[in-house]
C-alpha cells in the first residue's frame, strides 16, 4: 500500500505521518509512506487543505490531521 501525506511540513502533517505509521505498525500492515510538501504537487492532486493523504494514488482525506478510526478503516480495506 502506498501512502502520501501532502503537507508542507506543518504541526497537523507531521502528526498524520506519525499517525499513519503507529497505526500501521500496531495492525502489521506493510505500507510504503511518502511525504508531498511542494505547493504545486500537492496542488496537483486537487487537495487545498492540508494536511493530505493519497492512498494508492487517490486521495482519501485533506484538511486536518484524520482520527484513529479513520485511519484503521483505510489499512483494513486496503485503501480509500
Amino acid at each position: 500500500m502506498d501512502i502520501k501525506v501532502l503537507g508542507t511540513g506543518c504541526a497537523n502533517c507531521k502528526a498524520t505521518v506519525a499517525l499513519i505509521e503507529q497505526v500501521a505498525l500496531a495492525k502489521g500492515v506493510p505500507i510504503t509512506l511518502g511525504k508531498v510538501e511542494e505547493l504545486r504537487d500537492i496542488m496537483g492532486y486537487g487537495v487545498m487543505s492540508t494536511p493530505g493523504v493519497v492512498i494508492d494514488g487517490k486521495v482519501v482525506h485533506a484538511g486536518g490531521v484524520p482520527s484513529r478510526e479513520k485511519v484503521d478503516k483505510w489499512l483494513a480495506a486496503g485503501g480509500g
